[in-house]
């Protein structure tokens, strides 16, 4: 039995662009090699948007549509785990059936329909959030149970609540769609599960979410994580990772992971603003990258790195014109300089400090009031107190003088 491992499609990824319709031309690839599989594990963020606009739509379905008219495995659904059988659409089974999961892009409130549970309505697919299916196919048997995305903070509760345990006689399967760590999507919303408390005795664990893939072991179960087909965050190491999937063969466990080969590459440069002319430093790049032979015209970012403070956008612009034929050309400036370098300095002193947010905020309100030459009477604490609590006007009229006093209107 083969499986096909797929996540994060996104489809409508960078609409009404010129990269528009990569996310469909990946992930058309990736079904058309995924022929050969039994069935297919989709696991989250399917869509890029919550409410996917109507030509998005369009796309999504055309493509969704191979793995229907693809040649049929004859796989069979004997049992549903915390799911109504009669949520499942015949259509699903014809060709070759896909699982998939709702992710943090097609997340809706509780009582709204999301993309997903209306892909499987029309029988393009089966929906798992905190339930499962079996599938089977000559005799041998494969469990799959799904949670999909959730809030991080509530992932761990979530998936404690559900209980989700093996089924005698499978091969069993676990997907979600969740940061978790050590793989952390994002620091500024930490993740609530970690390799050492995601549930016990399943064959493979597979999450989605995290956009470059990777497989190790928990003990005796395979982890997967089969990345985005498609680069969205334009990253550096977005730039080292290939796209693609992953193809699982039982019983003999033999995981395999398929870059793709049709879509468009992305390349990552840091430039270092120094001496030489900027528009030479990357003309010369560029026509060194553009030596290589591509699918597509290469996706290439730029980071603009230093303290050069004559850099102008009608160099880049002109720049960008000149290989808009050859290429897709993307800049970010990170330009230093020396009040910027001293503003670092002063939030890192700060933060060695262990201050509190409300301690950094006055402190930066009085070394600006300083610097600004602001001498007056009035107290920084009680200016600070008024900005904190959104009377901006108050505040101005203050430092204005056009109120001498905080305690005139009873502030």
């Amino acid at each position: 039995m083969k499986i096909g491992i797929l996540s994060d499609l996104h489809f409508g990824f960078a609409w009404n662009s010129r990269l528009e319709n990569d996310s469909f031309d990946n992930a058309k690839e990736v079904l058309e090699r995924s022929r050969d599989c039994d069935f297919i594990l989709i696991i989250g963020d399917i869509f890029d948007s919550r409410i996917p606009n109507t030509e998005v739509w369009d796309k999504a379905l055309e493509v969704l549509s191979i793995p229907l008219l693809s040649e049929d495995k004859e796989m069979k659904l004997v049992k549903t785990m915390g799911k109504d059988i009669k949520e499942i659409s015949q259509r699903t089974l014809i060709g070759t059936p896909v699982v998939a999961l709702h992710g943090t892009h097609e997340r809706r409130g509780r009582d709204q329909v999301n993309a997903i549970q209306a892909l499987e309505q029309a029988g393009f697919l089966i929906h798992l959030h905190c339930n499962g299916v079996v599938l089977e196919k000559d005799g041998e048997k494969v469990a799959i149970q799904g949670m999909s995305g959730v809030p991080e903070r509530y992932a761990k509760s979530v998936m404690d609540k559900w209980q989700p345990k093996p089924v005698d006689k499978c091969y069993n399967i676990l997907m979600f769609h969740q940061s978790v760590e050590p793989y952390v999507y994002s620091p500024l919303d930490p993740p609530t599960l970690n390799m050492t408390n995601l549930p016990e005795g399943f064959d493979l664990i597979i999450n989605g979410h995290i956009h470059n893939y990777d497989k190790t072991e928990i003990g005796n179960t395979d982890f997967v994580i089969p990345g985005s087909t498609i680069v969205t965050q334009l990253k550096e190491e977005e730039a080292k990772v290939p796209r693609g999937f992953y193809k699982l063969k039982l019983p003999k466990r033999e995981f395999k992971f398929i870059e793709l080969e049709k879509n468009r590459k992305f390349i990552y440069r840091e430039i270092k603003l120094g001496k030489s002319s900027l528009k030479s430093s990357l003309e010369n790049e560029l026509n060194n990258i553009l030596k290589r032979k591509f699918p597509k015209k290469p996706l290439i970012k730029f980071k603009l790195v230093g303290k050069k403070v004559d850099l102008i956008d009608k160099n880049l612009k002109e720049i960008e014109k000149k290989y808009n034929k050859k290429c897709i050309l993307k800049f970010q400036k990170k330009l230093e300089s020396e009040e910027m370098e001293k503003k670092m300095d002063f939030l890192k002193k700060m933060r060695e400090q262990k201050l509190s947010i409300e301690e950094m905020g006055l402190k930066v309100l009085k070394e600006n009031l300083d610097k600004s030459k602001f001498k007056e009477s009035f107290d920084s604490e009680d200016l600070f107190k008024l900005l904190s609590d959104g009377q901006t006007e108050r505040a101005l009229d203050i430092i204005t003088k056009r109120q001498h006093t905080l305690k005139r209107f009873g502030g």
